[in-house]
């Protein structure tokens, strides 16, 4: 029986080689799915809308020209912003400039307030709530919640009041 120091050897470097190969893998594979963007409940969707923040308010706004248009949600709406603190205060930073905001928000929100507009007036099926005569002083309670996974600046600035 021969005996092969030298096979030995290369067995354990090609071992090594196979060993690092699939580490690598691993890890690359792990930060693929870091980076994928997380599963979008039943109840929600996912949206991408131009506009201006004003704090954690946001006012969606007319898309600009040179920008591709990927909702369908009419200028004018608007959102209370929730998300981590980093990107609610980066956000914070660019109030002025129009930004793109993409995020989760419920699928019952999208639609818009319910019941039929008469005069003025909306006359739906919920219950009666009491309007405050300053729109300054109005918090807009009932603003749907957009959950901020990540934004963009755009290059236009927001339109004066």
């Amino acid at each position: 029986m021969a005996v092969y120091p030298q096979a030995g050897r290369a067995y354990t470097g090609c071992m090594r080689k196979f060993l690092f190969t699939a580490l690598a893998a691993a890890a690359m594979s792990g930060a693929v799915a870091l980076s994928q963007e997380r599963p979008v409940p039943k109840d929600s969707a996912r949206i991408s809308i131009p506009g201006c923040a004003r704090g954690t308010r946001f006012i969606v706004g007319r898309s600009p020209g040179h920008e591709p248009v990927r909702s369908d949600i009419a200028p004018g709406r608007r959102f209370r912003l929730n998300g981590k603190k980093d990107i609610i205060q980066a956000i914070k930073k660019e109030e002025g400039m129009m930004i793109e905001v993409t995020g989760l928000v419920r699928q019952a929100d999208l639609g818009g307030p319910g019941g039929v507009e008469i005069g003025g007036v909306r006359i739906g099926g919920g219950p009666p709530q009491a309007g405050v005569a300053d729109v300054r002083r109005n918090t807009g309670g009932l603003d749907p919640v957009l959950d901020v996974e990540s934004w963009r600046p755009l290059a236009e600035g927001c339109p004066r009041r």
